[in-house]
């Protein structure tokens, strides 16, 4: 907090209400929610220089999760530029046959998203497949997105992807600490997508694959074996999965393995890229992946800002007050942060950054542990975060070449494939 300075929870408020306003408007999301913070502090009883003050220490207390993610940034441009992420995509569909299809396209997408590539883009990989699929077993363009959407939900909550560390970074823990509590919820999220998948294949708009082929002029290089295209996740999974494993088990040298994703996710990259022969890409693919990095990094930067504003008022004390009176378990706190931060933002890692550092200090007052916090936080902020103010709503109607009102039918069936993994997140770390 910065010293000295206290704003109206209501100029918050207005300042998270004009953020999205302004999102809404098409501006950009770092300005919209640096304009939001601006003018909350302002109107909530800053002066010019503590609001300036209030957007530099938000900022600043972001740069740890900035850093982290402009490394993954390597890992997500080797899995992406290689080939990788399509090859483990293809062959998990090949392996599950016609039969599974449904439930092939969720664990592929869940499986890319997984393994450190963003949902996005892992929907943007894997939608080509599920045309192709849908077409020829006319399975409807509704249940396909929910299948690929509801699959990387699921894998988004594992993954050593910005949002995991942002919410790790916020309660002070290690990514993979997070990924291993978020697990069985992520198995039953992805049981939910594909039962509503199954439920919605007959309902709406058939796929036509023909309208979704590409320029078939541009050149292909030949996609790696899938055992070298796994290398890349195996390394970093295992690398991360370390530290937590030694103190689950009490096994002291793998205790002192203290080693930060920062290093584990270049070096997994690094090493996959040997082993797929190509490592003279490394600059390419980094670059690559740097590129698709940027756009995260600004909006982290933002909500950060955003988060100084909340942090430097009395919002958190209003609603915890409010929780009090109304008898709500404190516990409730950190998935209601997510869910509607989440939402605020469209975005799981904004909402994630904006619950933790707005909220964190308040949830763990109520005595709940940084892991529980953090694993709820997140799975909460999957809820309602494809809402039509973020870009994840607009990169995944144009894969499947759907409208607006097209992909608003598939916004409901997301909202309870997140629900069900922060239902199953909260009787896991407060009821059992």
């Amino acid at each position: 907090m910065v010293s000295g300075v206290s704003i109206a929870w209501w100029g918050a408020l207005i300042g998270l209400a004009l953020a999205i306003l302004l999102i809404l408007k098409k501006l950009s999301p770092t300005y919209a929610l640096i304009l939001g913070t601006i003018v909350g502090a302002l109107v909530g009883g800053a002066s010019l220089v503590q609001t300036t003050n209030i957007i530099v220490a938000g900022s600043q207390s972001v740069m740890g999760t900035v850093v982290r993610v402009l490394a993954a940034g390597v890992l997500a441009g080797v899995m992406m530029e290689s080939g990788a992420a399509n090859q483990i995509a293809n062959t998990i569909v090949a392996k599950f046959g016609e039969s599974l299809a449904i439930l092939s396209l969720a664990v592929a997408t869940m499986v890319i998203t997984g393994v450190g590539v963003f949902i996005p883009v892992a929907v943007l990989i894997v939608a080509p497949i599920a045309i192709e699929v849908g077409s020829r077993l006319k399975i409807s363009k509704l249940a396909l997105l929910v299948a690929l959407s509801g699959g990387g939900k699921a894998g988004n909550i594992i993954s050593p992807n910005p949002n995991t560390i942002a919410v790790a970074a916020g309660f002070k823990i290690e990514p993979a600490s997070v990924m291993i509590g978020s697990f069985i919820p992520a198995l039953f999220g992805l049981a939910m997508a594909v039962l509503l998948a199954t439920m919605l294949r007959n309902k709406g708009e058939m796929p036509n694959d023909v309208a979704m082929v590409e320029d078939d002029e541009t050149p292909t290089k030949p996609l790696p074996s899938i055992g070298r295209s796994l290398v890349t996740p195996i390394v970093a999974i295992a690398l991360l999965l370390v530290n937590p494993i030694g103190n689950i088990l009490h096994i002291a040298p793998l205790m002192k393995f203290q080693v930060d994703a920062m290093y584990i996710l270049p070096f997994a990259a690094c090493v996959g890229l040997v082993a797929m022969g190509d490592a003279k890409q490394i600059l390419v693919y980094s670059k690559a992946g740097l590129a698709r990095m940027v756009d995260v990094v600004l909006i982290l930067i933002g909500a950060g800002a955003l988060g100084g504003l909340i942090t430097n008022s009395d919002l958190s004390k209003q609603i915890v007050d409010l929780i009090n009176a109304w008898g709500i378990s404190g516990t409730l706190l950190a998935p209601i942060a997510g869910i509607l931060m989440g939402g605020a933002a469209a975005s799981t890692s904004t909402g994630v950054i904006l619950g933790s550092s707005s909220f964190g200090k308040a949830i763990l007052a109520f005595g709940v542990t940084p892991v529980a916090a953090a694993v709820t936080m997140q799975a909460g902020a999957t809820v309602i975060d494809a809402l039509p103010h973020g870009n994840y709503f607009h990169v995944t109607a144009k894969s499947m070449d759907m409208s607006v009102g097209q992909r608003m039918r598939v916004f409901p069936f997301e909202a309870l494939v997140g629900l069900t993994m922060t239902i199953v997140a909260v009787i896991l770390y407060s009821f059992i």
